[in-house]
């Protein structure tokens, strides 16, 4: 009985609002702000491309018939298309043709998903579908140089809230356009909301965070969301593209859009502006500093890889494996299993292995299965290179998105708004690139050859991650940290253990709870 009273003396509201200051319930929000950004970033995938196709060869029946209209000579019979009995009619003399039989007008538009007919057409997707996947990274590349030294003077509420309100109406967009341009447009938008929720959101976690071990595990959380929102799109998308329809997918995500901006609202109060007590290094400063550059292109090289699938794999399959639409999603479930996978493992393990190594490994695994998805013969041959890709980027980003925090601890002051600007320009960059050279490159040269460039590429960048093995810190910060009063905790790497800065330079061997 007395739990079945506290149930019914529970109230939802008075809990939020005693649990305000609660780091768990900070990570909660950016973890669905995360979550809900990649679902709209994902779900797309395997939407666009045979959404796009129908477009194109609809328009081009409708402009045959009506040219072929436009030429018949006055009595000439007309084909009329029975939807009733899914017959051809003349409108001449009473006259029906099978559907099977040859009909005498040009064929409906088949199936786009299951071998099209204009292979040529299919390629010239290639370009129009990566431009319009890279216009949300391109947008956001942009944008967020200006957001993260924007949460230096008003903090990281208003504008993870504002990320929320942005977001909400691309979605909507999403869900009502029936255009390339509009779809163009909510894409493009959708990059503006999205910086505002990556940045603030980081940036706020590394603030609420300051042991450095305990940082890495919150990242490693948040970036869970991210890997469940790639997860559940492409598969979410392709279903419910196949059975309901294409509006349906984005007024669910609407949905969860709502629930987030409705906790911010209760928890995080953004109509309060809370600047940093510090001033934050600029980002010019950051910029030049060759160790953060270093982990900003293993996070750009590493998600480069499955950006430039993300618009070729669905049209290839299209052309080589005669793919029904709910493949084209699935086929990147692999991936985003073994990501959500490895960004759990490797949130707290990267740690303890040395956050450099992590990188390294998983670069060079990201590379090998790259090369290996073009040798795929059907949707069971891509579970392998898939998987692997997956857990890489889990690897990659897990070890890199915590040590950019650290470095700014160690070398510079210990505001995160512009550094977390950095590594999410490296994350659009990988996603703006990927998708709008991957295009023409796949045009060009052909899937395969393609994969293998970037393949070769991430194996070539890997030995760079050596040199985040042990950075050098400025010798203020060094003492600053060292001092036995200094609550702020950081980890240095050596071959005999892990050491925290800040303590007695003793060997640390313990797990964390």
């Amino acid at each position: 009985m007395g739990r079945l009273d506290a149930v019914r003396q529970f109230n939802l509201l008075s809990w939020l609002r005693e649990e305000r200051r609660s780091r768990k319930l900070s990570l909660f929000i950016v973890f669905v702000a995360l979550l809900l950004d990649n679902m709209l970033l994902t779900v797309v995938v395997p939407i666009i491309p045979s959404y796009l196709y129908g477009l194109d060869e609809s328009a081009e029946m409708a402009l045959k018939n009506h040219t072929l209209t436009q030429q018949a000579p006055a009595g000439a019979f007309h084909s009329i298309v029975s939807l009733y009995d899914n017959t051809v009619r003349t409108a001449g003399p009473n006259t029906t043709v099978s559907s099977t039989d040859p009909p005498p007008a040009p064929e409906l538009p088949q199936n786009s998903s299951e071998c099209p007919q204009s292979s040529g057409r299919l390629l010239n997707e290639n370009v129009k579908v990566g431009l319009l996947f890279a216009s949300k990274a391109t947008v956001q590349l942009l944008v967020n140089p200006f957001i993260g030294p924007l949460t230096n003077r008003v903090g990281y509420q208003l504008p993870l809230f504002a990320g929320f309100c942005i977001m909400f109406m691309s979605t909507i967009m999403f869900a009502f356009s029936s255009s390339y341009a509009l779809l163009f447009l909510a894409r493009s938008l959708q990059g503006v909301g999205s910086s505002c929720s990556s940045v603030a959101g980081m940036g706020m976690l590394a603030s609420v965070y300051t042991d450095d071990e305990e940082r890495s595990h919150a990242i490693g959380i948040a970036l869970g969301g991210l890997a469940m929102g790639v997860l559940i799109g492409p598969p979410f998308g392709s279903v419910m593209y196949e059975f309901v329809g294409k509006t349906a997918p984005f007024l669910i995500l609407a949905s969860l859009a709502l629930f987030d901006g409705a906790l911010q609202l209760f928890v995080l109060q953004p109509c309060k502006v809370a600047p940093e007590s510090q001033k934050g290094t600029s980002l010019l400063t950051l910029m030049k500093d060759p160790y953060i550059l270093i982990a900003a292109g293993a996070i750009c090289f590493g998600n480069m890889a499955i950006a430039m699938l993300e618009p070729t794999l669905p049209i290839w399959m299209m052309e080589t494996m005669c793919s029904k639409k709910w493949q084209l999603g699935v086929a990147f479930l692999p991936a985003s299993i073994s990501y959500l996978i490895g960004t759990y493992i490797f949130g707290t393990l990267a740690l303890k292995m040395g956050r450099w190594l992590c990188a390294l490994i998983g670069i060079t695994v990201v590379g090998i299965s790259v090369i290996c998805v073009s040798f795929a013969k059907n949707i069971y041959g891509l579970i392998i290179p898939n998987f692997g890709i997956g857990f890489a980027i889990g690897m990659v980003d897990s070890s890199m998105m915590p040590i950019m925090g650290y470095l700014v601890d160690l070398r510079h002051v210990s505001v995160y708004g512009s550094v977390y600007a950095i590594a999410d320009v490296a994350f659009c960059m990988g996603f703006a690139l990927g998708p709008s050279i991957g295009g023409a490159i796949s045009e060009s040269i052909g899937f395969p050859w393609m994969m293998t460039i970037i393949g070769i590429v991430d194996i070539l960048y890997a030995p760079l991650c050596i040199f985040l093995r042990n950075p050098p810190g400025q010798e203020e910060k060094i003492a600053i940290l060292m001092d036995t009063n200094c609550s702020m905790k950081t980890r240095s790497y050596s071959t005999q253990g892990t050491y925290y800065q800040g303590d007695n330079m003793d060997p640390e061997y313990e797990d964390y709870d």
